[in-house]
């Protein structure tokens, strides 16, 4: 049986009522995200942030660790809701993140974000499992990346950044659709399991305005089969053992 929680060296996350378990690659997503958005940081303003499909929380608490802002963190479902609740007012950022059960594609919003988030579905038309909580954390049954960068495009302020995670098979397809949105990839990074296997995962960082495609690939482990230094790079202030 998986443990029920991860323990970080800041806060931790119970993921037991959750589809989306903390994995090491949403780790390194969440920590990549939460540098970029430090870099872009204008130390005089505190960031509005939108983590679409938070699931645990884990992404908005990776981010709250490191930067000044307020984060609106949705979910659609319930039991996912109130466990990222929990994992929030357990922590020292509870008054930067709130939690909201809502679907994202109908719900009002009542701002604009300087910066959006996503670990969304990751299948669409692909087999899927027959609990329908899987299906909609892991298919896309109740958001497709079509409405996701339509909704990313309605609510991202004109200087701010999106950023993804999806598997990197879908690669071609993101880029189509934000595209079609008139949006932009800033940075693509390929991410591979070692140095002996091929990308599994791609992490986006999207504009608004057209910008020089920086990409590079990140390797989870080196050819010493350890951690490799840059994956230790981002994850040495969330990993209890770096």
């Amino acid at each position: 049986m998986p443990n029920p929680y991860f323990q970080f060296k800041q806060f931790i996350i119970n993921h037991d009522r959750c589809a989306m378990k903390v994995t090491t690659d949403s780790c390194l997503f969440g920590s990549w995200c939460a540098e970029e958005i430090k870099k872009d940081n204008n130390k005089e303003e505190t960031k509005k942030i939108l983590d679409i499909g938070t699931g645990s929380g884990l992404l908005s608490l990776m981010i709250a660790q490191k930067n000044d802002c307020f984060i609106d963190a949705i979910e659609v479902d319930e039991a996912a809701t109130q466990q990222a609740k929990q994992n929030i007012a357990a922590s020292a950022w509870k008054d930067k993140i709130n939690v909201h059960q809502i679907n994202a594609i109908s719900h009002s919003y009542q701002q604009l974000y300087n910066a959006i988030i996503s670990n969304p579905p990751f299948y669409e038309k692909e087999l899927e499992s027959p609990d329908n909580k899987k299906n909609i954390a892991h298919h896309g049954e109740g958001l497709r990346l079509s409405q996701l960068m339509a909704l990313i495009k309605k609510q991202l302020l004109s200087d701010g950044s999106f950023y993804l995670l999806l598997p990197y098979k879908r690669k071609i397809e993101i880029e189509k659709i934000i595209a079609k949105e008139n949006l932009f990839i800033e940075k693509r990074i390929l991410v591979s399991q070692s140095t002996g296997h091929t990308p599994f995962r791609l992490m986006i960082k999207g504009t608004s305005v057209p910008s020089v495609l920086k990409e590079k690939q990140i390797f989870i482990i080196d050819t010493q089969k350890q951690y490799s230094k840059e994956f230790i790079h981002y994850l040495k202030d969330y990993y209890l053992h770096l």
